[in-house]
């Protein structure tokens, strides 16, 4: 047997059989306890890796785990040794309530204990040292431009798909190290989540993937390589021909959208972008500087100025972020007493006639009304035309007074596209067959924001949302392995399961396979589903650690950066 296998299986029994003095009152048997827990510390410690001194992630992931295992064991399994009935009266649940404490409690002691026996080990015996593989000849290689959703799901997937085929190389090119989880980038600009809890760092998430942080500028296709940026000591005296080349025998272009202000300067100069995880802090800072500000003024309409919020654009993005800046911003007014509610004003604008144009009328006018009764302000049928310091120029006309503008009502696919010879749509996405793959480019595939997909069996196009890039990228997976094995591709189709939009405290909107609920249930399900997509147990951990002491705590309001650093309207 591999000794790194029999090594970590000895920690995870050593720590299993110490942390199981915590399960013998709730098992009530020495052996059984004994037996279960060296199990399961064993099982955890093969499954997981180990940081060097995540001492406080390892308990706290853990110990989360405590909660099925109570579940499973303690619920469903002894209750049916027993009685041949599992216990799930409203008394037997209570009853059995404080042998989850004793589960959790177990969790986190083996997860500690398994952390420091670990290091032990490395520091008396060494690093682990597994079988070093033979050399093998890297016949194909994969480059995946982006690291967002699409981009990293291909990976994945292409991990799976040739397994320890190291013949085949893969490699991930991105602008930053970490996946940002979008759907819940709103949360981070109202101070409801900590900013690093919704980003997993590409390393942990791709096991044999080689992840490249750095900037695609070009892609030769006569070449077969990727062109990316210098590192910043280098730009001076960089040319593009001595640029690092990343070579390829198949592209996946997942690259993703950016901000587009059509053409309006001033807009671009004064507002606020929402699409990185730096834009939520800003904005969160940006909130919490005008109300600093604004408690010093003694001019009223200077106050009512540094208190209006203008967000553009009433689709998923603008709406969440209008209802979370709300709660956030009104939440505030508790902690500076000199400003009046009616001073603080959130302007939703949209160009069209409707919000939420994603939803069925009925739920995005039940949205609308719950937003307007909390507060916010909507202009319909008006777009943002003009920006300058201090005022939103309106068309219809219409001058707002307000310090804080905030865009999310236009992107457009990843300039790069425009340097390269691609049909594009009106959008200026890469148009691909319906196997995803770029016509007349062999070996060049595209999915996301910057593809225009069309699904094969309805012939309609795709939206540029993620459940339709995760699911692009598992075909796109199968359809480069298809390619080096030489079988043929499967096309692209695709149902939505649904759309979820969450509006302001424990108000959301959902449909679901035709299904639709509103209110607090969809609020549940909203959290619930994120929560469930969220990579990583550990980030799982970490953002509903954050939403239980919310309940309990105000919304920090500590700036975290130098707001000198952003953009400033």
């Amino acid at each position: 047997m591999n000794a790194v296998l029999v090594r970590r299986a000895v920690i995870g029994l050593m720590a299993g059989a110490i942390s199981s003095g915590l399960l013998v009152a709730t098992l009530g048997n020495v052996w059984v306890a004994l037996a279960l827990g060296a199990g399961l510390g064993a099982a955890q410690r093969l499954a997981f890796g180990m940081a060097p001194r995540a001492y406080l992630s390892r308990a706290m992931a853990s110990g989360a785990m405590g909660a099925p295992l109570w579940a499973l064991v303690s619920v469903v399994a002894l209750p049916t040794l027993a009685r041949g009935v599992p216990q799930w009266t409203p008394e037997g649940m209570r009853e059995l309530f404080p042998a989850m404490v004793g589960w959790v409690l177990y969790g986190a002691l083996l997860g500690l204990l398994t952390q420091a026996f670990s290091e032990l080990a490395e520091w008396r015996l060494g690093r682990e040292q597994g079988p070093r593989p033979l050399p093998v000849p890297v016949n194909t290689r994969i480059v995946i431009l982006g690291g967002g959703f699409a981009g990293v799901t291909a990976a994945q997937h292409l991990e799976a798909a040739f397994g320890a085929d190291r013949s085949v190389s893969i490699t991930l090119v991105s602008d930053t190290n970490a996946l940002l989880f979008t759907p819940l980038l709103a949360e981070v600009a109202a101070s409801s989540l900590e900013p690093t809890h919704i980003s997993s760092p590409l390393r942990t998430i791709l096991r044999r993937t080689r992840v490249v942080r750095a900037r695609a500028v070009d892609v030769d296709l006569e070449r077969r390589c990727v062109r990316l940026a210098p590192e910043p000591a280098t730009a001076g005296v960089w040319s593009p021909a001595e640029a690092d080349a990343v070579p390829f025998h198949h592209l996946v272009l997942a690259l993703g959208s950016v901000s587009n202000y059509l053409g309006m300067r001033g807009v671009e100069e004064h507002a606020f972008e929402f699409k990185t995880l730096l834009d939520a802090i800003r904005i969160r800072n940006q909130v919490i500087d005008v109300f600093e500000r604004a408690d010093r003024e003694a001019d009223s309409a200077t106050r009512e100025a540094l208190l209006t919020f203008v967000v553009a654009g009433g689709g998923f993005a603008g709406t969440e972020l209008a209802g979370a800046l709300n709660d956030f911003a009104r939440g505030m007014l508790v902690l500076y007493p000199r400003l009046p509610a009616e001073a603080l004003r959130i302007v939703l604008v949209h160009s069209r006639e409707r919000i939420l144009p994603e939803l069925t009328a009925s739920l995005a006018g039940y949205a609308l009304e719950r937003m307007a009764a909390r507060g916010v302000t909507f202009k319909l049928n008006t777009r943002v035309a003009d920006a300058r310091k201090g005022v939103v120029v309106l068309d219809p006309p219409e001058e707002v007074r307000a310090e804080t503008l905030i865009w999310t009502a236009g992107v457009a696919p990843s300039p790069l596209l425009q340097r390269l010879p691609f049909e594009r749509d009106r959008r200026g996405a890469a148009v691909v067959d319906r196997f995803l793959a770029v016509p007349g480019h062999t070996g060049v595939w595209a999915l996301g924001d910057c593809a225009a997909v069309t699904d094969s069996r309805t012939g309609q196009p795709c939206p540029p949302t993620a459940q339709f890039a995760l699911r692009e990228a598992q075909v796109v997976a199968h359809n480069v392995r298809a390619s080096v094995q030489g079988r043929p591709p499967k096309p692209f189709t695709f149902d939505a399961l649904g759309v979820l939009c969450v509006v302001g405290h424990h108000v959301a909107c959902a449909e679901v396979k035709g299904l639709r609920f509103s209110g607090l249930f969809a609020w549940l399900l909203w959290r619930g589903i994120y929560l469930a997509r969220l990579p990583g147990l550990e980030r799982k951990v970490r953002v509903l650690a954050d939403w239980v002491l919310e309940l309990f705590f105000p919304r920090d309001i500590v700036q975290t950066i130098d707001l000198a650093g952003g953009k400033q309207p």
